[in-house]
């Protein structure tokens, strides 16, 4: 249950935070938001949008309650965790010639490069990777010399190099200087047990295993002690007590535990016969006396608020307890000196303790619950009554987490130095999102790159919230500070994270439903009016409207001239789709211009003069009309049970003819997925041309990547404990053709024997899988390898192949006038190219819909089947959510859905299998998995059909993949145009979707121009290169149309969006700003793009 509240408590926090930084991308402490999500991804293993978060925090300018250095340090750890080891290597070098880092930063950055080295192959010679890690790990304690973990990793390096005297030394040292650690106690105990002193290892290794119970290295280190001293019984009791803890258990630990199970009445009696026991059991060594250190520091640890496993929480990737390192001269532990145990010292003066404030009573919390949702009616005694009680509840609240920190100071739990230690890859624990040792410490900040608290900086920034809904403005200044950073990531109570995203979603959720209502009531008139008109063209018209000018205005004779950096705009979402602007500036300002309609109607110069003047503070809007945030769809009405298993759409072919009606198109654009069958035959498709044989012949060193997976039945997805989940994990490899080609064929040839074998009775299933993808539930999984993302564009090398593909009908084909991604203008790999798949069974491509819900073809090349699972688009939501429940993530996570929980939810399942020659149609926005069942070859793309569902679906993931933080591979604004050039449009709903698209592009030209003129920056002109790709921002990866930021970065020119260049210098110096089509040749584009009259076919 604490696990379940943990994971609701960041997916309401990140759904919180996502809403604040799309409702306002200028937010000016949106840094602060990013930090958080950089720490929630990061507990939660999604570490590619964790850099991101983190990135973007790191080049944000303003004040910051974490260090440049601390960002610096979490970008590193995380390009470490995911196995990018030469980058992870070249951002913690930095730390050596970074000027003004925190000791204790530099410290842990130069401990993880020095194990770094210790345990990473792929940085050089053995012998010369040692010598790197002991001096960097020296240079580390040089900076903090009271880091025991450091001490310890030392002792491991030491260890390695045969240096005993100085790995003991070392682990004392790591003893004195931190909390005592199972792991420190285990290496002591093998370096005893490997210099032949058994009642030293003995006593070491119980320290171990008495500090942590389910330590497996240490259970597994005393059994082979007791192995090797004659005692089977205590050895099979260690072993079994090693399998508590499900890290992962050694196939040679398991086999050991049986054999001393089968054998353990003969092996007691030869035991009995033996002579005398050379060491306690374990029953009675568990009584023996431990050295004094560390019975003075047990306590302490059982009272640890993560418990006896905090100290693995906090060590570098990569440390463990597995092998006995070889050594020299022994060393008499239990006589050190460092042994005795040392006076805790108190400080010498002690704070004056207050006393508690008192926390608000049940009436005084119904009380503020109704203030606050009548806040805009309250009189001037009742909104004082809410600052006082409101000022009440938060003092109350910081006063429960300064007496949490200080009673985890007193146990031990917070060393001097917040960043002790950077997390394991796993490092969720019970007490909150993230172990205490990954948090830095804010409470020594100085000004400039080192970050200044927001405690302090929340009364000077008295406009940083001013973006944002005025109902949100208060809920940020409250919470966005120091301290509910640190009690949000080192409470040991989950629910500060679940009560804060839940106050800000309220809140958020109430400034949308009363936005309307706070309007003037001089507007509500027009507006009624206006929206009568839009119910039949709702996406025809957007408004911009100002407050009355009496809001700004106030008695001051003198207007000054307003820094454009100081305004900023909050956009609320209307009801009706209008666009409802107010500029947050000082009262001494004149009144804003007059309000303004923009429609579909107007000619192009006309938008840009209506808008012109409105975007001096720097304005982003979205493509879908300036709505609200959008979320996942609720699911239909609910279906009878027998109706979840819908037969599969399908559709036969014989002649070419039946292929190239217009019937089987419309059929196509009306089903979520069909299976066209004998496609092959009635176009006499040559698909051998994609054989294995084939592509070896035609490019055998061409490029593969490979997915390692494990072979399981197509309606399960197990762990290795044989639990159900929805998390399909897969390691990334690569390979060429030839090689895979050989891996093919050398698996079809082992399952060919295995079958005469079991056909002769020879063969046994007790730990080999026959490859077919079925099994029995408890047998082991077997390991296979998936040949994914074969990139087959390059029209020299596979001029055959896609010559081929030419043969296909006009909606299916790669490039097509009727396929909208034709019109893009550049290479989007995978999308608007072909892409080959090579299977042995068992390979699976995880659960998805296809980018920017774009439709796909797949032909399967054969010979073997593969086996499909098809779900309604309008039930991705509830898909969405079941995988926020089972703790994926639903864009960028790999994922494999258990039926049983969707037929639970009503969600109805498309299942069908796609024989050699089968051509699969998946509709737009089509949830989608598929396994093979034989060895086969696929090949597939996307395509996007020329009409408004299509096109609505794709802009509507465009501005989810915003508040997701997802970059859109397909560019919707630069494609808009390229349709309104190339195309005439005859539907009519289709061609408001375009037109409505290039009006608000238009909008945000004229914005963006407005904002730079203020700054009086020049736009220079750069033009277009013919079929130059779209660009996107380099920071949050969204797509910049027109108007570029540059920033020379390294000897490049980046390209920055509006909102991320703000951030990283308010008024842009440094950045160059480009523009890349004429404003005239935009305008002329938007007039020309009208709709063309339908000439209905007899």
């Amino acid at each position: 249950m604490e696990q379940t509240g943990l994971l609701f408590s960041t997916v309401t926090a990140t759904r919180a935070f996502q809403q604040v930084l799309y409702t306002e991308p200028g937010f000016r402490r949106a840094n602060e938001i990013h930090i958080r999500l950089g720490l929630i991804h990061k507990s939660l293993h999604n570490q590619e949008a964790s850099v991101k978060h983190f990135r973007q925090a790191l080049n944000d300018s303003n004040k910051c309650s974490l260090s440049k250095a601390q960002i610096r340090l979490h970008i590193a750890h995380l390009l470490e965790i995911q196995g990018k080891y030469k980058q992870a290597k070249e951002a913690y070098e930095q730390f050596e010639k970074l000027e003004g880092t925190e000791p204790q930063v530099k410290a842990t950055a130069l401990k993880q490069l020095g194990w770094l080295y210790h345990i990473t192959e792929q940085l050089g010679d053995k012998n010369r990777r040692e010598g790197l890690a002991v001096h960097y790990l020296k240079e580390s304690l040089a900076s903090d010399n009271s880091n025991g973990q450091t001490w310890y990793l030392l002792g491991r390096c030491f260890s390695t190099l045969g240096k005993v005297h100085d790995a003991f030394v070392s682990y004392r040292n790591s003893i004195d200087k931190s909390e005592a650690s199972a792991d420190t106690w285990c290496s002591i105990g093998v370096l005893y047990q490997q210099q032949n002193q058994p009642m030293d290892a003995l006593q070491a290794y119980i320290c171990a295993v008495q500090l942590d119970k389910t330590h497996t290295a240490a259970w597994t280190d005393l059994g082979i002690l007791y192995e090797n001293c004659e005692q089977p019984k205590d050895a099979l009791t260690c072993y079994i007590n090693a399998t508590r803890n499900k890290g992962g258990i050694s196939s040679s630990l398991t086999t050991k535990i049986k054999y001393l199970q089968q054998h353990s009445d003969s092996v007691a009696v030869q035991h009995l016969q033996s002579k005398q026991k050379k060491l306690p059991s374990i029953e009675e060594a568990w009584a023996l006396p431990i050295p004094a250190e560390l019975t003075s520091r047990q306590g302490t640890i059982s009272q640890h608020p993560m418990g006896k496993n905090a100290m693995l929480h906090s060590q570098p990737m990569g440390v463990q307890q597995t092998t006995l390192a070889p050594g020299s001269a022994g060393v008499m532990l239990p006589d050190d000196p460092l042994n005795k145990k040392k006076a805790l010292k108190r400080p010498s003066s002690e704070p004056l303790e207050l006393p508690a404030p008192p926390p608000l009573s049940p009436q005084q919390l119904q009380l503020l619950h109704q203030l606050q949702q009548n806040e805009a009616s309250l009189s001037p005694t009742q909104r004082q009554q809410l600052q006082g009680l409101h000022h009440q509840m938060m003092r109350y609240q910081q006063y429960q987490i300064k007496v949490h920190q200080q009673r985890a100071a007193e146990q031990g739990q917070r060393s001097a130095d917040m960043l002790n230690g950077m997390p394991l890859p796993t490092p969720i624990t019970s007490s909150g999102l993230l172990p205490h040792a990954n948090i830095p410490d804010n409470a020594t900040q100085s000004q400039g790159d080192t970050g200044t608290p927001l405690a302090s900086s929340v009364q000077s920034e008295s406009s940083s919230e001013a973006g944002l809904p005025k109902d949100l403005q208060k809920f940020v200044t409250d919470h966005l500070n120091e301290t509910d950073l640190s009690a949000l990531l080192n409470s040991s109570r989950h629910d500060l994270a679940t009560s804060i995203a839940e106050d800000l979603l309220a809140q958020f959720t109430q400034s949308q439903s009363t936005s309307v209502k706070k309007e003037p009531s001089a507007l509500n008139s027009q507006q009624s009016s206006e929206s009568s008109q839009q119910e039949n063209t709702p996406i025809s018209h957007d408004s911009v409207k100002n407050p009355s000018p009496g809001k700004h205005s106030s008695g001051s004779p003198r207007e000054p001239r307003i820094d454009p950096t100081q305004v900023e705009y909050r956009v609320k979402c209307d009801s009706d789709t209008k666009l409802v602007i107010s500029r947050n500036v000082p009262r001494s300002h004149s009144p804003p211009p007059a309000p303004f309609n923009i429609s579909i109607n107007m000619k192009g110069r006309e938008v840009l003069a209506a808008c012109k003047g409105y975007g001096k503070g720097g304005i982003t809007t979205s493509m879908l009309g300036d709505r609200c945030p959008p979320r996942p769809p609720s699911p239909p009405y609910p279906l009878p049970k027998d109706s979840l298993n819908p037969p599969t759409p399908s559709v036969y072919l014989e002649t070419k003819k039946d292929a190239f009606s217009i019937e089987l198109q419309q059929y196509c654009y009306s089903q979520p997925v069909v299976v066209i069958r004998g496609l092959a035959g009635a176009l006499k498709l040559d698909l051998g041309l994609f054989s294995t044989k084939s592509l070896v012949e035609a490019n055998a060193d061409h490029a593969v990547e490979v997915r390692t997976q494990r072979q399981q039945a197509p309606d399960e997805n197990r762990d290795l404990y044989g639990n159900r989940l929805w998390r399909c994990d897969s390691s990334r490899g690569r390979t060429t053709i030839a090689r895979y080609a050989q891996y093919q064929a050398s698996s079809f040839q082992e399952s060919l024997r295995e079958e005469n074998e079991k056909a002769k009775g020879l063969h046994k299933d007790s730990d080999s899988d026959s490859n077919s993808s079925s099994g029995a539930k408890g047998r082991k999984k077997k390991t296979i390898k998936f040949g994914t993302n074969v990139d087959l564009s390059d029209e020299k090398k596979w001029k055959p192949q896609l010559q081929e593909l030419t043969k296909l009908p006009a909606f299916t084909k790669v490039v097509s006038a009727s396929n909208l991604l034709s019109h893009v203008g550049n290479t989007i790999l995978g999308m608007n190219t072909v892409q080959l798949y090579m299977k042995v069974p068992g390979s699976r491509t995880p659960g998805h819909q296809e980018n920017n819900n774009f439709c796909s073809v797949n032909i399967n090349i054969g010979p073997g089947d593969c086996e499909w699972f098809a779900v309604p688009e309008s039930y991705w939501g509830v898909i969405h959510n079941l995988c926020e429940k089972n703790n994926v993530n639903y864009l960028t996570g790999s994922w494999w859905p258990m039926l049983e929980d969707l037929y639970e939810e009503d969600v109805p399942v498309y299942r069908f299998i796609q024989k050699p020659g089968d051509l699969v149609w998946v509709g737009a926005g089509t949830v989608h998995w598929v396994q093979a069942i034989g060895w086969c070859n696929n090949i597939a793309w996307n395509v996007g059909p020329v009409n408004a569902r299509q096109f609505q679906l794709a802009l509507e993931r465009y501005e989810w993949n915003k508040l997701q933080s997802y970059k859109s591979i397909v560019p919707m604004v630069h494609l808009g145009w390229n349709i309104a050039r190339n195309l005439n449009v005859s539907e009519p709903k289709f061609f408001e979707q375009v037109k409505s698209c290039l009006m608000r592009s238009l909008r945000q030209i004229r914005f963006t121009l407005d904002f730079v003129e203020e700054l009086g920056l020049e736009v220079k002109w750069h033009g277009r290169g013919e079929n130059e790709a779209a660009h996107y921002c380099n920071d949050c990866e969204v797509e910049v149309f027109d108007i570029l930021f540059v920033l020379e970065q390294d000897k490049k020119f980046i390209v920055h969006c509006q909102d991320c260049a703000r951030k990283i210098h308010p008024r842009l110096e440094g950045f160059v700003v480009l523009k890349q089509y004429q404003t005239a040749q935009l305008c002329e584009i938007f007039d020309r793009f009208q709709l063309a009259h339908h000439v209905p076919t007899s």
